[in-house]
C-alpha cells in the first residue's frame, strides 16, 4: 500500500451492477485536477459535487476496503459516479430530492469533516461506510478540506485546516437555507480543529447561531489541545445539544501527536484518561477504549468497531421507540438507559456534564 498512488480516483459506473449505491454530496476548496478529481492543493474556489459510492456486497460493519487505480467492486468500495454542480441552485435541488426520499422528520443532513492524511475519495468512502453501517436517515455531505493525503503532511494539513474555515462556514450557513430539517456536524481527528475553529468564528459574528441551527455536534477522536478546546468553547453562550466527544485512551495516533508537539505529558481531547479534565464543560464524553481491540482503526473506533457500530445503531432504533420526540438526536443520553439487553453495553461508558454556568 505504501507504493500506491492515492491520488488516483477512477470512476467505475459498472460497479453499481454488483454493489449498493450511496450518494455523498461534497463541498470542497481543493484544486480540481485534469481528470475531474480534486487533489491536495488549496483553492480559493468553492466546488460542489455529488458522488455515488458503490458499497461491495460482502461489506461487513466497520470494514472499509478500497482500491485505487484498479478497484474490485465485489470486494471494495468503488467510486461509481461523479458530478460537479455548476450552479448552487442545482446542488440545492439535488439535495432536496435526496431528502424528500425520507419522511419529513428524517430529512437530516449529516456533515462529515474528515481528518488528517485523507484524500477526497477516501473521505467519501468513509462517509458512505458510516452512513450505511449506522443506517442514518437523510443526506450525507462531506466537507473536503485540502489534506495532503500523506503521513508526512501533518504540518501542511494543520495549515490547511485554518485555510478551510471560511469554506466550512459557507457550507453550514447555506445548508440551513437549502431545506434540511436538521443538521448534525460530525468531525474526525484534525477535522475537529477545523470544526471548532469554524464554529468559533461563526459565534463571534453571529452569537448563538450554532445552538439555533445545529441539531448536534460530534467529535470523534479529536486531535485537539485541551487549552485550545476550552478557548473555543468559551465563545459559545449556548452549546448545540447534544455535544458529544468520542475518546479512547488507547489512541496511538494521538499519542504520537502529543510527542510531535513536545507535550507528551499533555493529553489531547480525544485520548483523555480522566473526564475530570473536562467536567466543567457542557459536553458528553463517550469512552470507547474497551472497543479498541476489535476496531479496524484505533484512531477511528467509532467508525471501525463492529460492536460499537451495532451499539450505536441499536441506540438510534431505541430512541425512536422510547423518546417522546423521536427526532431528538441524543446518543449520549440514550446509550446508558435503553439498551441494557445488548451484550456489549458494559463496554461503553457515558458521562454527561451540564457545565457550571448552565
Amino acid at each position: 500500500m505504501s507504493c500506491t498512488d492515492r491520488s488516483i480516483s477512477p470512476v467505475t459506473p459498472s460497479a453499481l451492477a454488483v454493489g449498493t449505491p450511496k450518494t455523498v454530496f461534497v463541498a470542497t476548496n481543493r484544486v480540481e485536477l485534469p481528470d475531474g478529481s480534486f487533489g491536495p492543493e488549496r483553492s480559493e474556489d468553492y466546488s460542489l459535487l455529488e458522488l455515488t459510492v458503490s458499497i461491495p456486497p460482502n461489506h461487513t460493519p466497520g470494514n472499509l476496503q478500497f482500491g485505487y487505480d484498479n478497484p474490485n467492486p465485489r470486494n471494495e468500495f468503488t467510486l461509481a459516479a461523479r458530478h460537479q454542480f455548476e450552479e448552487l441552485s442545482a446542488f440545492d435541488l439535488r439535495l432536496k430530492e435526496e431528502l424528500n426520499k425520507f419522511p419529513s422528520h428524517e430529512r437530516d443532513v449529516l456533515v462529515f469533516v474528515h481528518g488528517y492524511n485523507s484524500t477526497q475519495t477516501e473521505a467519501a468512502f468513509r462517509a458512505a461506510q458510516m452512513a450505511y453501517d449506522l443506517n442514518t436517515p437523510g443526506a450525507s455531505v462531506i466537507y473536503s478540506w485540502p489534506s495532503l493525503g500523506s503521513p508526512l503532511g501533518y504540518a501542511y494539513d494543520g495549515d490547511s485546516v485554518l485555510f478551510a474555515r471560511d469554506g466550512l462556514e459557507q457550507l453550514l450557513r447555506h445548508l440551513k437555507k437549502s431545506g434540511a430539517q436538521r443538521i448534525v456536524l460530525a468531525a474526525h481527528s484534525m477535522g475537529s480543529v477545523l470544526t471548532m475553529e469554524t464554529l468559533r468564528q461563526i459565534e463571534i459574528k453571529t452569537p448563538n447561531w450554532s445552538d439555533r441551527n445545529l441539531s448536534g455536534v460530534v467529535l470523534m477522536s479529536p486531535d485537539l489541545d485541551l487549552d485550545l478546546f476550552r478557548s473555543q468553547m468559551r465563545r459559545f453562550d449556548e452549546v448545540p445539544e447534544p455535544f458529544i466527544v468520542f475518546v479512547s485512551s488507547k489512541d496511538k495516533i494521538l499519542n504520537i501527536s502529543q510527542r510531535i508537539r513536545g507535550t507528551h505529558s499533555r493529553e489531547r481531547l480525544g485520548n483523555l484518561s480522566s473526564v475530570d479534565l473536562v467536567a466543567d464543560l457542557p459536553i458528553e464524553i463517550i469512552d470507547t477504549t474497551a472497543f479498541a481491540k476489535n476496531a479496524e482503526s484505533g484512531h477511528f473506533i467509532t467508525a471501525t468497531s463492529p460492536a460499537l457500530l451495532s451499539l450505536l445503531n441499536q441506540a438510534q432504533v431505541t430512541a425512536e421507540i422510547f423518546e417522546e420526540d423521536p427526532r431528538v438526536f441524543d446518543l449520549g443520553r440514550i446509550l446508558p438507559g435503553h439498551i441494557l439487553d445488548l451484550d456489549r453495553v458494559d463496554e461503553v461508558s457515558v458521562v454527561t456534564f451540564t457545565g457550571d454556568e448552565r
